[in-house]
């Protein structure tokens, strides 16, 4: 083996990319070998493709096209079932079938003579792994070594084979899910609870994403879910007590009687836990989420990037490492109407290797109830699956039949190794049903009594896989009948404590823990600094290395003019008091995240915090360098061309730390509009609803300067409006959910980040 040795500039030239500015990266950013790379030569394995290569064609097409024929559908009534395909015949490629074949480097089989077998056997193990009850898409993964990893562990997990002990304990984590869902029913006939039936394998999901992650580094989950199954979650895998969910069933509130919040609805109740997983802890985070379906995966993400930060992992390592093993992991469960209608997931996707926004790959699961609300899939798309999105990053796509919950485990560590290994985004598509309607109240026959003819005469997913142990000797029934008994007794005594049970404070701890509710007061800050400090930040602002190359024009009209004014204390501008707000900061300890379209330039050109050489496109960012290890500096992230998934991804930023001051500004103060759904359901309502605490300050740039009706207005109506501002005679004060603030000069936008920071 012997890895092609090329230029590593000149190959990315040929591949038509660039380095991010500079090799050296700036903070928050370690610069990555490219996506595309050269495949690593092996001249046995290539010389033996070469002599059958007409069988590595077939090889190739049953890994490309296999998912079409895979038995995915548990209803097998949505759409017509292909049973065969041209590219897959072998008769095709001349092929003769009792040919003996060596398989080295084509297929990897324990069970099949890698030297010497038939042409038919290696087409049997090619249909039993590609076209059986999992299909996969992966062969549009551009480096060929990272697709031939896919393909080999794909087909090295078709056998294996899973303990009968852990069979057993899927079995019983999804007959409890049922169980549940059977309770909650029973006790609660009138409650929507968007229950988890239809998709029980769900639960195998989790416990085998628990169990391969407690064997890597990851130690930190962060996901983001909608509704349907999140309650089982909860109370499953992520053990909160089911006496908060039955209190907020009652319309009794999920936080102390103390706290200064008007709670959420049921379907939105989320959880910070320590889990005990095979002896190792992993924080686990389910966010509150928002009515607007998939708002809140960039909020998950950006939570993701915040902690990542505080753990001085990833991008923010101090060592030497290029890349090493991200601790934190984003999970995305999605619906399958709303990840393909939804357009912030195309927005979210588009972070996935962005400098300053990358978290190492997310895992997304797809509860695919093959229906929206009422609307089946062949109309609530376009596309073929509801998975498609992810081929826009490149991303592999596993679809996994939920009647086969074995089958959803082995995806599931296959997603979770690929994901630690490559730090790439990958799909689960688990295509299940719904048992019930939208929620358990609905009637879906009305709009769908073929589909439901066929849910409604059908087993459950946790009976059968149940039967079918029982049946084999793996599962002794009086274990299965014990454990529910057991179960039931313990949502009993639970529901038995309702009017007793005190819910424990769940916010303001941790890192939290210094900051309190705020009083009906009004607090007088001390946000000035010392001349000499101003004078020395200032200076700083502007210093770069003396090999560096800047623009001339920036010379003169940036670089000395401020030196000039941060001398003479005279017209200072509003650059040079964003400057002194944000390095006073820094000097002091608080991290700084500058985010938005264009930021590091400013869209008026005249910010200027970072500079690029002018020969060799490095970047410098002088505040980063005031003082000799400095312990923290600002990150200047240059957004894409988004404003409602970057908000809300500031916004989970924002949530992890209160040492951060995240600032996202829109290119034009007009542009918030595209991120309205962002500031009604996280900035102005987040701490009411969910007691989350944020920070964030939005810049909206504006005025009337012939930028026509839209830039010439941030609409500062519409932010009046949601404040929760007093209008009769009783003052504001640091209660209130937001300020607005319109600043007139420099000195009050200085004093206005620096209070938002210090309070």
């Amino acid at each position: 083996m012997k890895l092609l040795q090329i230029n590593l500039e000149r190959r990315i030239k040929q591949l038509g990319m660039c380095l991010y500015h500079s090799d050296r990266g700036v903070y928050g950013y370690k610069p990555q070998t490219p996506r595309v790379q050269l495949a690593t030569e092996n001249l046995e394995v290539d010389a033996n493709r070469n002599l059958n290569s007409t069988f590595c064609r077939l090889v190739g097409a049953y890994r490309d096209q296999g998912h079409r024929l895979a038995q995915v559908n548990p209803l097998k009534c949505s759409k017509v079932e292909v049973e065969t395909l041209p590219e897959t015949n072998a008769a095709r490629y001349g092929l003769d079938t009792t040919e003996r074949i060596n398989l080295n480097g084509i297929i990897y089989s324990k069970n099949l003579s890698a030297y010497d077998t038939t042409v038919q056997d290696g087409i049997n193990f090619l249909k039993s792994v590609y076209t059986g009850n999992t299909g996969y898409e992966f062969t549009f993964i551009e480096n060929e070594d990272e697709r031939e990893w896919f393909a080999q562990r794909i087909e090295e997990l078709s056998e294996e084979i899973i303990p009968d002990d852990y069979k057993v304990q899927i079995a019983l984590e999804m007959a409890k899910s049922q169980n549940f869902d059977h309770f909650l029913a029973s006790k609660f006939p009138t409650v929507k609870r968007y229950g988890g039936e239809g998709c029980e394998s769900m639960m195998g999901f989790f416990v085998e994403l628990l169990n391969t992650c407690s064997k890597s580094d990851v130690d930190h989950i962060v996901l983001g879910m909608a509704h349907r199954g999140r309650l089982n979650a909860l109370t499953g895998p992520l053990q909160f007590s089911p006496v908060r969910m039955f209190q907020k069933m009652k319309g009794m509130s999920e936080f102390p009687g103390d706290a200064r919040t008007s709670g959420d609805v049921l379907s939105h109740l989320s959880t910070s836990v320590d889990l005990d997983i095979n002896g190792k802890k992993i924080h686990f985070n389910l966010l509150p989420n928002p009515s607007h379906l998939e708002a809140v995966n960039p909020m998950a993400a950006g939570k993701v990037r915040g902690k990542m930060k505080s753990l001085g992992n990833y991008d923010y390592g101090n060592n030497d490492q290029e890349q090493y093993s991200p601790r934190v992991l984003c999970l995305q469960i999605h619906g399958d109407a709303a990840i393909s209608g939804q357009g912030i997931n195309q927005e979210t996707l588009g972070f996935a290797y962005v400098p300053h926004f990358r978290t190492g790959g997310s895992i997304h699961l797809i509860t695919n109830n093959q229906l929206g609300f009422t609307t089946p899939e062949d109309r609530g798309r376009s596309s073929n699956y509801s998975s498609d999105i992810a081929k826009m990053i490149g991303a592999p796509v596993i679809h996994v039949n939920g009647d086969y919950p074995e089958e959803v485990v082995k995806a599931t560590k296959l997603a979770v190794e690929y994901r630690q290994k490559f730090h790439k985004d990958v799909f689960i598509d688990l295509i299940c049903f719904r048992r019930w309607g939208h929620n358990e109240l609905d009637d879906p026959t009305f709009t769908n009594p073929v589909i439901y003819s066929v849910i409604n005469t059908r087993k459950s997913i946790p009976d059968s896989y149940c039967e079918n142990l029982m049946s084999k000797g793996i599962l002794n029934p009086d274990v299965l009948k014990n454990s529910l008994e057991e179960h039931s007794r313990f949502l009993s005594e639970n529901l038995n404590q309702i009017d007793t049970f005190v819910p424990p404070k769940s916010y303001l701890e941790a890192q939290w823990s210094n900051i309190r509710q705020p009083d009906e007061v009004i607090t007088t800050w001390d946000t000035g600094v010392d001349t000499p400090v101003l004078q020395y930040i200032g200076m700083k602002s502007v210093e770069y290395p003396e090999e560096f190359k800047i623009h001339s024009h920036l010379l003169k009209t940036y670089v000395k003019s401020r030196k000039a004014k941060t001398t003479s204390g005279i017209n200072i501008d509003w650059a040079t008091a964003e400057a002194m707000a944000l390095g006073s900061l820094l000097y002091q300890g608080f991290g700084v995240r500058l985010s938005g379209e264009d930021v590091g330039r400013g869209t008026f050109s005249h910010r200027h915090v970072m500079l690029v050489d002018q020969d060799n496109g490095s970047i410098v960012v002088p505040l980063n360098s005031m003082i000799e290890n400095q312990t923290e500096r600002i990150e200047v992230a240059n957004t894409t061309l988004s404003e409602e998934a970057v908000l809300a991804f500031e916004y989970g930023f924002s949530i992890e730390h209160p040492n951060n001051l995240v600032i996202w500004e829109a290119q034009f103060g007009d542009f918030f509009n595209g991120a309205q759904i962002i500031i009604d359901t996280m900035l102005t309502s987040g701490e009411s609803k969910w007691m989350l605490q944020s920070g964030l300050v939005m810049l909206l740039p504006h005025g009337m300067d012939g930028a026509g009706p839209e830039h010439s207005s941030c609409r500062i109506e519409r932010f009046l409006q949601q404040t929760d501002s007093n209008e009769d005679s009783k003052f504001d004060g640091d209660y209130n959910n937001i300020q607005v603030v319109n600043p007139t000069t420099p000195a009050q936008y200085f004093h206005v980040l620096r209070r938002q920071a210090s309070s």
